[in-house]
């Protein structure tokens, strides 16, 4: 086969906890808008479908990694889109990846027994994302990954994503092919518990001035923290913490990751003009629905 076919790619995009397969293509990935059609989860290298002598794993090629970073940036550039740090967390996480498909010989974002792109990014670094993506490829030369990429609508997406501000490059060298892995991410800004509440409350404000209605008294309830906790320990909303709560406030729980946004069903609640005041709960953790992290919420009003 010539040496210009012998390149291959897969791409993945996700957003929280909402993952599109894995797409492995000869030459190109299909769906430009990030839509990706079935196909088979693994692409199989020839002649080495499996860990060989003559495929030996030598070591991870870091100048190569740095140059797919830059090209990755000057790219975004052109676009206007943000540029991309270094996160080392993303990186590592990549590294490993790109280990793994040397040793099965194969491009793919998940093998059998591999935690998925979510999980390995959470146990990999404490950066709070709300998205990510991957690519991943075989060449023979990272500038020429980078082009071949950038061919490929799906991965030229991921790429260029101007919502994806961290990003993690790994570069594993197994005789003379380069398998590539790009890790993306939205990394969030990090509030303490303390500053999730003020911001919750602020957003309580914003919502009573929006309903003209006059602004609630905020009181501390010692049970709220302890709630929320509840919650996230339980990877649920609905525990017994919570069902004590209503029994005497009006409750508004929920998860998030942007504690400045309310949720949808709060504005019509939050405009009763029977409401006096609010207590805010608050807890952060990782769980199996979150990986990444979320803040769980607990809103009591009276």
């Amino acid at each position: 086969m010539p040496r210009t076919l012998r390149f291959m790619l897969a791409s993945l995009l996700m957003a929280g906890a909402a993952s599109v397969r894995p797409s492995t293509r000869l030459l190109a990935s299909e769906g430009g808008d990030g839509g990706v059609k079935d196909s088979p989860p693994h692409a199989t290298l020839k002649p080495a479908s499996a860990p060989s002598p003559d495929l030996p794993f030598l070591e991870y090629d870091a100048p190569a990694e740095q140059l797919l970073l830059e090209l990755a940036n000057q790219a975004r550039a052109e676009v206007g889109a943000p540029r991309l740090m270094l996160d080392a967390g993303l990186a590592q996480a990549a590294r490993t990846h790109a280990q793994a498909m040397v040793a099965s010989g194969q491009l793919a974002h998940q093998f059998a027994g591999e935690a998925s792109l979510s999980q390995r990014l959470a146990s990999s670094t404490h950066t709070q994302l709300d998205q990510e993506g991957e690519n991943v490829a075989l060449d023979f030369d990272p500038a020429q990954a980078h082009l071949h990429l950038m061919l490929s609508p799906p991965h030229r997406a991921n790429l260029l994503n101007a919502d994806y501000n961290v990003a993690g490059m790994a570069v594993a060298r197994a005789g003379n092919r380069l398998y590539v892995v790009q890790d993306f991410g939205h990394a969030l800004p990090s509030y303490s518990v303390t500053e999730v509440k003020e911001t919750i409350a602020a957003a309580v404000a914003r919502a009573r001035n929006q309903a003209d209605q006059p602004p609630l008294l905020r009181r501390e309830l010692a049970s709220a923290d302890p709630a929320a906790c509840s919650m996230a320990q339980a990877d649920r909303l609905g525990t017994s913490p919570i069902h004590q709560l209503v029994q005497r406030y009006t409750l508004l729980t929920y998860t998030s990751l942007h504690p400045e946004s309310l949720p949808e069903n709060a504005g019509r609640t939050l405009a009763s003009h029977n409401l006096r005041s609010f207590s805010v709960g608050a807890c952060y953790a990782r769980t199996e629905t979150y990986p990444t992290g979320v803040y769980w919420v607990v809103l009591a009003l009276e």
